[in-house]
């Protein structure tokens, strides 16, 4: 046992280890208090020059080393086995709810035994800032902490396709493959942007494959559904498809309240009940968001040597809550929702039954009567010369669905939010 630590119990443990916080906990935060055996960390400065052409990247593990992402490391280099994980993205600071239980409990599951569960590959998905990145890499700290000798490697697909793309250019694709085939826990971020890039697409497939053929863990992040995912091949879906697809959504007050209570204590500030709360139901899109605003707000506080409160909070937030009183208008609408399905408005107005469109044009009308004051007939007037029965009909078939679809309430979701309106569910 380390000199000045404690025994702890099994029972404790278990709870560090994997984060006992609860998003029901809120209401009983502790106190917190800054900290006086922070440290800074130290850094110093590297023993060997990159090379003028190369762009060298801080290590996020050694800072005293500095790594070119643009290339896979050679096997002589002190970088080869290095993680690139941040290590504050741990399970114990990431708050379960019912928004993302389900990738939680699969996460902790592989992180006790990588590549022997049937949650290999393991697709994380969900909007920007709920989390993906951070329990992606949660699992990978957990089994770098449990076993050190096992190599685990986290990678953007935007990093995977330069290094493919430099192995091309120096004829050391094999030497690039090699590399990746040594990992035994993949982790591969924003997996979407490998979208019609076929050359990448085929080596990673092949990549895949050798990992989980030799019983090797694969994790992935997306911003949308494997099956929503478009410009992908479709023999690399099929892949995805093995094991298990956990979605993160968009967390409810309560947890939200607990995600800011929990950034609270890791800074050691206190923060009236008043403030958290008023945050936590006024910034609801993204857990990224949420957690700027309070350290500015904090920051701003100590610049202003007063204490946070409410005042405070509601003049910081002037320019990002929402405005929920503002003016939507029908074009706007049937702008919002033809970028999101990929379609033209013309295409959106058009006597076209095609599925897509019909679905697409079904949601802007329940939007246009559910958001707007403008009369059934002025709505179907604005949507081809069409009936105001058509929009009650619309209106009904939207309603009805998201009683019993999951994805399609995400998909109303996620355009509520580009609209910056919110639900009135």
């Amino acid at each position: 046992m380390p000199p000045n630590q404690r025994p702890v119990s099994p029972q404790e443990n278990n709870q560090d280890r994997f984060g006992a916080t609860q998003s029901n906990n809120y209401q009983n935060p502790p106190q917190y208090r800054k900290s006086q055996s922070q440290q800074p960390p130290q850094y110093r400065s590297s023993q060997q020059k990159p090379r003028a052409e190369e762009r060298p990247i801080p290590n996020m593990n050694k800072s005293d080393d500095f790594v070119d992402h643009f290339r896979v490391p050679n096997a002589q280099e002190s970088s080869y086995r290095e993680s690139y994980l941040n290590p504050t993205y741990v399970f114990e600071t990431f708050i379960e709810g019912d928004c993302n239980r389900l990738a939680r409990s699969a996460g902790i599951a592989i992180a006790r035994k990588p590549g022997a569960t049937a949650f290999n590959p393991l697709v994380v998905y969900g909007g920007v800032g709920l989390g993906k990145t951070h329990l992606a890499q949660a699992v990978g700290n957990e089994v770098k902490r449990s076993d050190p000798s096992k190599f685990v490697l986290y990678v953007s697909s935007e990093q995977f396709t330069t290094q493919f793309i430099e192995a091309l250019r120096n004829n050391n694709v094999q030497q690039f493959t090699n590399y990746y085939l040594q990992v035994d826990v993949l982790i591969v971020d924003d997996i979407q942007f490998l979208a019609k890039k076929e050359k990448t697409q085929e080596n990673f497939f092949h990549i895949f494959n050798r990992l989980h053929q030799n019983g090797k863990q694969i994790i992935m992040t997306s911003d949308r559904p494997p099956r929503s995912l478009e410009g992908l091949t479709d023999r690399l879906l099929s892949r995805f498809k093995w094991g298990l697809t956990a979605d993160i959504q968009k967390p409810d007050f309560e947890t939200r309240v607990a995600i800011v209570k929990q950034k609270l204590m890791s800074e050691g500030v206190n923060v009236p009940d008043d403030v958290v709360e008023y945050l936590s139901y006024n910034i609801d899109s993204n857990i990224r968001e949420l957690e700027g605003t309070l350290v500015s707000l904090v920051a701003n506080a100590s610049l202003m040597q007063r204490e946070v409160d409410l005042d405070m909070a509601k003049n910081a937030l002037l320019n990002i809550v929402r405005n929920t009183e503002k003016e939507i208008t029908i074009e706007f609408i049937q702008q919002i929702v033809s970028e999101y399905f990929s379609i033209s408005v013309d295409e959106l107005k058009s006597k076209t039954r095609k599925k897509d469109i019909a679905q697409a044009r079904q949601i802007a009308m329940y939007f246009s009567k559910e958001y707007t004051k403008e009369p059934l007939k002025s709505i179907g007037n604005q949507f081809g010369g069409r009936d105001h029965s058509t929009v009650v009909h619309a209106t009904k078939a939207v309603t009805k669905r998201t009683a019993s679809d999951a994805l399609y309430n995400r998909i109303l979701e996620e355009l509520l939010d580009q609209m910056n309106i919110k639900s009135k569910g």
